[in-house]
């Protein structure tokens, strides 16, 4: 399990409260540690059946330290873990697409290039109604059900793929379905940001959403292993669906025992109205388009660009790198997720956000100059520095946000409370969430425009690029260059 590194400052003050009962307060036992103390203009945790809390506040220091963190980052820990898996089914299709034709099915290239966007399409439209459910069942009921969704894609992809005459309209519904797994990141993100203080949101948030993102790296690395080593020689589909169904479940039971509900995390259809007239919502969006819709768009892709581009590679069966080395664009664009949302709380969300689209124009053009050297390792050097680039872009986009709402919005320029503000920014994470997940389909469809047009997906690539450079402008001009008159400071 991945643990906040920043709780290890408050590591002697923090309890689990894993196995405590859900009723009572904290207070007796914060109050008899030696320096902590309760404050007096706040009341104590209570904790309720169902695994119900009352009274979090994470603002609150002394909570925070006495209880609050043991808690946040426990179920920190279990939303990483069910979100990975929601990644792992929502990006089984774009390795198990490339697969498709040693196994007997007969698709063309539009056809491959819908099963592989068909997830992303269903997986953002999911996020908006998923923005709502932890407000409405709470976020430990919440991650229970859409950890045991994720069995319905997983065993529908193993029962499809194992027969070669399944009608492309059934394999396109069951691809559909794994938007399931794609939805599972707005109603996480949500929980956590109502966990965590102002101060360490960049990086709670970071690590849940790379824990998460990571999910995309470890099915594709996974899967061939899976389907080839454990097949006798031959290649099993099926295995790609079912090895993931009791992991599934243990996410299921995990957030059944040690997951909590926040009372305070209330949001209802009204706040997300509120966030949708909020112009900085369209702004943010369209950035994380920018970012986020980079990292999914090219990690359902990237096997079926490195098959394309370097088809000798491709041909050397199961060893193919198009599926033994495809994984390692969603894995660094994972890992530097966390970290742009480190360095965004040190240095701006909004300067990190720039740079990284800066980087990703360069580093786009670069690979399509470089194309006509056919250059295997540099063609690879290259999309993985891009995913690196899309990843910092990620954590610092997503930084920018709660701080955004609390200090520039219209409801925070209307005097509204610290709650009212955290609420409005919960609606627009899960929001926004959804709109730059459409990138994850915008990518895949927009190369295969280019491809049926010219043959080449070198001008979607060049597309890329302008969208890139626009959207940097757009960062610079709205929160760098009018950070002061727009009071946001340190964006």
């Amino acid at each position: 399990m991945t643990v906040d590194r920043t709780a290890d400052a408050g590591a002697g003050n923090s309890v689990d409260l894993a196995a405590e009962p859900l009723h009572g307060s904290v207070s007796e036992s914060a109050s008899a540690r030696p320096g902590s103390a309760r404050t007096t203009d706040a009341p104590a945790l209570e904790f309720r059946p169902g695994r119900w809390i009352a009274n979090w506040d994470a603002e609150n220091k002394e909570q925070w330290e006495s209880a609050g963190r043991s808690i946040a980052r426990r179920n920190l820990n279990w939303s990483i873990f069910a979100e990975f898996l929601g990644f792992v089914v929502w990006q089984l299709w774009s390795i198990v697409v490339v697969q498709l034709p040693g196994a007997g099915f007969k698709f063309d290239t539009n056809q491959i290039f819908w099963l592989i966007s068909m997830p992303s399409l269903v997986g953002a439209t999911l996020r908006i109604p998923y923005t709502f459910m932890v407000p409405r069942f709470g976020g430990r009921n919440w991650t229970i059900v859409s950890a045991l969704l994720l069995l319905i894609p997983s065993i529908g992809l193993a029962l499809c793929v194992s027969n070669p005459g399944t009608p492309f309209g059934v394999m396109l519904l069951v691809a559909a379905l794994a938007g399931f797994g794609g939805g599972n990141f707005a109603s996480s993100m949500a929980n956590i940001t109502f966990f965590y203080p102002a101060r360490e949101k960049g990086w709670a948030l970071g690590l849940n959403a790379a824990g998460g993102n990571m999910g995309a790296a470890v099915s594709q690395l996974a899967v061939p292993i899976a389907i080839t080593l454990l097949a006798a020689g031959s290649v099993n589909l099926p295995m790609a669906g079912w090895m993931w169904v009791p992991l599934i479940l243990i996410a299921a039971f995990g957030a059944y025992k040690y997951m909590d509900n926040l009372s305070s995390a209330k949001g209802d259809v009204a706040g997300s109205v509120a966030a949708l007239k909020e112009p900085h919502l369209w702004i943010m969006a369209l950035l994380y388009i920018g970012t986020f819709g980079s990292f999914i768009g090219f990690a359902g892709v990237f096997p079926k660009l490195i098959k394309d581009y370097f088809p000798a590679f491709s041909s050397i069966g199961v060893g193919t790198v198009a599926l033994s080395l495809a994984f390692l664009g969603p894995l660094v664009g994972s890992l530097a997720r966390p970290y742009g949302g480190r360095m965004a709380d040190r240095m701006g969300g909004a300067r990190m956000t720039v740079a990284a689209f800066a980087s990703m124009a360069v580093i786009t053009l670069t690979m399509i100059w470089t194309l006509p050297l056919k250059n295997f390792w540099l063609f690879l050097v290259l999309f993985l520095m891009l995913f690196t680039a899309s990843g910092f872009g990620n954590g610092a986009t997503y930084r920018m946000i709660p701080i955004i709402f609390a200090t520039s919005s219209r409801a925070a320029k209307a005097g509204a409370s610290t709650v009212a503000t955290q609420r409005l920014a919960s609606s627009a994470l899960g929001l926004i969430s959804a709109i730059g997940a459409y990138g994850g389909f915008v990518i895949p469809q927009v190369l295969n425009a280019s491809n049926t047009a010219s043959g080449s997906y070198t001008p979607a690539f060049y597309g890329f690029v302008g969208a890139y450079v626009l959207m940097l402008v757009v960062c610079w001009a709205f929160y760098i260059r009018n950070a002061n008159r727009n009071a946001m400071g340190h964006v």
